[in-house]
């Protein structure tokens, strides 16, 4: 059985012959840069570490690993992942913790009087920092929602000609190259909720509670625009990419950020029409990553038309597996619920790793409906020896049969 049937059968609720997993194929399962740089170094690679995504400093995860790890998944990115920058003339560069990896050309952070990086636009505004000492970037600019922009005025981002040449091009290269299922993030310009927010998140708030209208009137236009780009991207890569990834976050640590009555009322309705396109339209199943404790929104999410459920935040209030699992699991599709990254990966020893894992995964798996992965990126001064029996433990732990 090959990697692509294995996820096949997964993601329609079937038993292949262990649970597929999932090693960075998405930009909420990957890997810190850093990281990866000493867990290479670990297993013997000493080739450069190339960071994909400069916004939170993941890296590229070459096939080495992909085949020490079993990988099943790969993902398709953009030319230019984050802020714009395109992932190409790669150069020399140094994390602050001292790690060598290499950049896009185009990344060009300048160092503030505090000792911050700090990414900066054409026009000279600053758009992110990295706090002196830290690990990945914080947006700074003000995103549609936060900055009340006018709905009708707003110039919002389709698929370019060269971005569907790319999209055409590396879907036929993934399909032609790999056994590897194939995973694409093409939802909203803006996530519709938490996304719209970014720069102000509470003078956002404030508009979803008090001002239904615009905020209606901006959804239109954005799903209007969501609708287009699924359209050039399904022309692009026809039936090569099996999953459709979108993102949003309802949930915080302890509980939801709006009522369950709020969603549906104002976010849900937009969602569903761009996921019953895309249920009409291709054969692709959607994919949500949605943090935090979200079982309250969960039958609304099915409803929705989502198929599959990431990162599975078990460590957040009412995200008990077993749970989940008993009351969904025939329904969805559970992508991640591995290991607490706020817990055992970051702090316990490899033995707690394998531990929660293999817990884990002997109440998700039964029946499929299930792809192991880290819950959220494996965040940055988590140790090599924890990596390894996270997914090793994976590789064992989720034979059928």
């Amino acid at each position: 059985m090959n990697s692509r049937e294995r996820v096949l059968l997964a993601i329609n609720h079937q038993e292949a012959d262990r649970a597929p997993i999932d090693v960075g194929a998405t930009r909420q399962s990957g890997i810190a840069a850093s990281v990866y740089h000493l867990l290479k170094r670990r297993l013997g690679l000493s080739t450069p570490t190339r960071v994909y995504d400069v916004y939170q400093m993941l890296a590229e995860i070459e096939q080495p690993i992909l085949e020490r790890f079993g990988a099943d998944c790969v993902g398709l990115n953009r030319p230019s992942v984050a802020f714009g920058i395109r992932n190409e003339g790669w150069k020399p560069w140094t994390l602050q913790d001292g790690t060598p990896v290499e950049v896009p050309g185009g990344f060009d952070p300048r160092t503030d009087h505090l000792g911050n990086l700090v990414l900066y636009d054409a026009r000279g505004a600053a758009i992110a920092k990295m706090p002196k000492g830290g690990f990945y970037f914080d947006r700074l600019e003000k995103f549609p929602g936060a900055a009340h922009a006018d709905p009708a005025g707003l110039k919002i981002p389709l698929l370019s000609a060269e971005e569907c040449d790319h999209f055409h091009a590396q879907s036929e290269a993934a399909w032609q190259n790999t056994d590897k299922a194939i995973i694409t993030a093409m939802g909203p310009p803006y996530e519709l909720f938490f996304g719209l927010g970014t720069g102000d998140f509470s003078s956002w708030m404030m508009t979803l509670a008090c001002e239904p209208d615009y905020v209606k009137s901006l959804y239109e236009r954005l799903v209007d625009a969501w609708l287009e780009n699924l359209r050039r991207f399904t022309e692009a890569v026809g039936d090569r990419v099996q999953i459709l990834q979108f993102n949003d976050d309802l949930g915080t640590q302890n509980g939801p950020f709006l009522s369950v009555k709020m969603f549906r009322d104002l976010v849900m309705p937009y969602y569903k029409r761009g996921l019953d396109w895309v249920h009409a339209n291709t054969r692709m199943k959607v994919f949500m990553h949605n943090d935090g404790a979200i079982l309250d929104f969960i039958p609304s999410l099915i409803e929705m038309g989502v198929d599959i459920l990431n990162p599975v935040q078990t460590s957040a209030k009412g995200m008990d597996p077993k749970k989940l699992k008993d009351q969904f699991g025939k329904r969805l599709v559970f992508w991640g619920g591995s290991c607490d990254c706020q817990g055992a990966l970051a702090f316990g020893t490899p033995d707690d790793v394998a531990e929660e894992v293999r817990r884990h995964v002997e109440v998700l798996s039964p029946g499929g409906g299930y792809v192991f992965a880290s819950v959220h990126n494996i965040q940055a001064q988590v140790s090599p020896e924890n990596v390894i029996a996270l997914f090793e433990t994976a590789l064992e732990a989720g034979k059928y049969g």
